[in-house]
């Protein structure tokens, strides 16, 4: 186990700033960002093998893309393979981690809680919750666009509307398939459906969620983080 490390554990549905929160809260404390939205992309994206093998039952890529395509969430087992394995590299090498939409399910909570507290000890363990309305996340995510390279969100506002190309990296700001309004609805239902339910789950383990208005500002939200953090 690791001592007096944080693991900081970010929920909220689409367009919270869930990532955008993650990523200051990466640079602040020296922290890894596990994403789980990048880490499902890039391996139905750029995975060589056909399939990963979970207690006997094989779960092929393309399958999964497909899923993912529609807005749908992948199957359990098959990001849970994915998320454990990273976890334990990430615990090996000592680094201490901010996880952004994960858990998502109250089934994948049972699995990942277990596992970080075991590597890192449960009181290491820091939930916040990023409140939003549907409305607003659909404005957010349909506006939203990503640098081709990293993957990184742009905000969208008066500075960055033009923008064409990321001012990090140079790349070309592109929108995900995944930020259609349709879709992006979906998303947000889905989340209400499957992924608020963690939330009595985190309670009856007594761990401590801090409820955050994301509709603030970026830094604000940030502040209020902080606050909770240097209690």
């Amino acid at each position: 186990m690791i001592k007096k490390s944080k693991v900081i554990i970010l929920i909220g549905p689409p367009g919270s700033g869930k990532g955008t929160q993650a990523g200051l809260l990466a640079d602040k404390f020296d922290l890894y960002h596990l994403e789980t939205s990048k880490l499902i992309e890039r391996a139905i994206q750029e995975e060589k093998r056909q399939f990963v093998e979970v207690e006997g039952k094989r779960y092929y890529f393309e399958m999964e893309k497909k899923l993912w395509e529609k807005g749908k969430l992948c199957n359990l087992a098959f990001v849970m393979y994915l998320l454990k394995e990273r976890i334990k590299n990430l615990a090996k090498d000592k680094k201490e981690i901010v996880l952004s939409a994960s858990p998502r399910r109250l089934e994948e909570g049972k699995k990942i809680i277990p596992l970080l507290e075991k590597l890192y000890g449960k009181a290491s363990i820091k939930i916040f919750l990023l409140d939003l309305s549907v409305k607003q996340s659909i404005w957010r995510n349909s506006h939203r666009k990503i640098c081709e390279l990293v993957r990184h969100p742009i905000l969208y506002n008066k500075e960055t509307i033009n923008l064409a190309n990321c001012p990090l990296d140079g790349s070309k700001l592109v929108k995900r398939f995944l930020d259609k309004p349709e879709i992006i609805k979906k998303r947000f239902e889905v989340y209400q459906e499957e992924t608020l339910p963690l939330i009595d789950y985190f309670k009856k383990e007594k761990i401590e969620i801090f409820k955050i208005n994301g509709e603030q500002s970026v830094s604000d939200v940030f502040s209020n983080i902080l606050k909770h953090l240097e209690k």
